[in-house]
């Protein structure tokens, strides 16, 4: 509450600024008495912290990108409609000249908005009036590489071959959120945005991986702390593509994704999962959609992808039999491409790492196999599976059940909550070596695999 509160404040301030400057330019085009020669004589309000030092997340927007009037007015100008929609209704005045509104104010009609809701044309009236070299100035505000649309503050919805300025300015929910609610919105999975957020409340203690695996992971964490050095500083942006890609693979269990889980939670980073045994659509065309809407939203955001099921999509291209197999083609073709172009981490995990195009695999920095863990690892996982709070019956031996029985940290998972559920179900307070012998066999019989109790 006391975040929306500070948002409020700052927000009433910014307000009464775009007010004034909007009422100027109104006076001046219309050759009416101002306070002024130029909007931009009209300065920005000062949004530092108040006298307790608290800060406001729209003001710390506005800080961190050093923005100036002109982002600053087309901010404000996008937030409005959300926030105080009537503050735009000056610009529903009438030409009575023509009978129709001034086509210089822009502005776009929503299906149930009433109120006045913004353009590009209209950032560009209430900035540069009829001033055609500063129009053209104002353009870079929505260019691919400002800043607005960069970093995914602002987005432009126009219509096919329609002007320019005529789309519609829309706001990005996450900054609608930060602006009024002080919090970082975190897209849930739907149809438009095919990933899930994966979190864990497991730490690198209770991951039981090869010294090799460590290494490639150290390598992988190094890379995403020291990124802005090595291309910055050490001048290998020339040189090297920004972002890293990696392979992880092995049978399933092996720890692939609770790896990406933990590099994520080290290092402050969202982790997504994009399943895409899921994502993948028989109609063509829509599975580079909807996973060009991931790659879009996490740009910007230090967000590491990991792509489940990879060998779904990114699996070996067929000859070009069928038209189907041409589009299935063309699918792996420009998923390889956006994923060499992006410029954050990327993980791919597949069971089998023959299902891969070659091709593919030559893009990455690194391919981590993960094996199953040996009976020295599968020790350390029963008991931090265990966790040293469930109760074992006397004849349960860990370091019997780790030698006898190869399986991977999810399969002794499985054996547990088995043994879990099965004791109690017989009313005993402790886990009996039968209760997890008879988990063991199941989860072997998955694998096809039998063996005798």
């Amino acid at each position: 509450m006391k975040l929306s509160r500070l948002n409020a404040s700052s927000l009433e301030i910014e307000i009464y600024w775009f007010t004034r400057v909007l009422d100027a330019r109104i006076s001046l085009y219309f050759g009416q008495a101002c306070e002024c020669e130029d909007v931009h004589d009209i300065s920005p309000p000062d949004l530092s912290a108040n006298e307790n030092g608290d800060e406001s997340e729209y003001a710390r927007l506005v800080k961190k990108f050093s923005m100036g009037f002109d982002e600053r007015i087309v901010l404000i100008l996008a937030l409005i409609p959300h926030v105080r929609p009537q503050t735009l209704d000056t610009l529903f005045i009438r030409n009575k000249n023509l009978d129709r509104g001034y086509t210089e104010f822009g502005g776009w009609k929503g299906k149930n908005h009433g109120g006045f809701l913004p353009t590009p044309e209209t950032a560009s009236f209430i900035l540069a009036g009829n001033d055609l070299a500063k129009r053209f100035e104002i353009t870079r505000l929505f260019e691919a590489e400002h800043f607005f649309i960069k970093a995914g503050l602002l987005r432009l919805d126009s219509q096919g071959d329609e002007p320019f300025f005529s789309g519609a300015l829309m706001l990005s929910y996450e900054t609608l959120c930060r602006c009024t609610l002080g919090v970082c919105h975190k897209p849930d999975y739907s149809t438009h945005f095919p990933a899930t957020r994966i979190t864990t409340k497991l730490s690198w203690d209770d991951l039981v991986l090869a010294p090799q695996v460590l290494a490639e992971i150290e390598n992988l964490k190094t890379w995403i702390k020291h990124s802005n050095t090595i291309m910055q500083d050490w001048g290998l942006d020339k040189s090297i593509k920004p972002g890293y890609r990696s392979l992880f693979y092995g049978p399933p269990g092996t720890g692939k994704t609770l790896t990406a889980t933990l590099i994520g939670a080290e290092l402050g980073r969202d982790v997504y999962r994009i399943d895409l045994s899921m994502v993948v659509s028989k109609y063509i065309g829509e599975t580079e959609k909807n996973l060009a809407n991931v790659f879009d939203q996490a740009e910007n955001k230090d967000w590491i992808l990991f792509f489940d099921e990879a060998d779904a999509l990114f699996g070996k291209r067929t000859q070009t039999a069928s038209s189907n197999d041409r589009y299935a083609n063309q699918e792996v073709s420009y998923l390889l491409q956006r994923v060499e172009d992006f410029p954050g981490i990327v993980i791919l995990a597949t069971n089998i790492k023959a299902n891969i195009d070659d091709a593919f695999a030559r893009r990455f920095q690194s391919l981590v196999y993960f094996p199953v863990p040996d009976a020295t690892q599968r020790q350390r996982l029963w008991s931090s599976t265990l966790n040293g709070k469930a109760r074992l019956d006397a004849g349960v031996d860990l370091s019997s059940l780790a030698h006898d029985y190869v399986l991977t940290g999810g399969a002794i998972t499985n054996v547990v909550r088995y043994g879990v559920i099965n004791a109690l179900q017989m009313n005993r307070d402790t886990i009996c070596r039968e209760d997890l012998v008879t988990g063991v066999i199941k989860e072997l019989r998955k694998e096809g695999k039998t063996i005798q109790a």
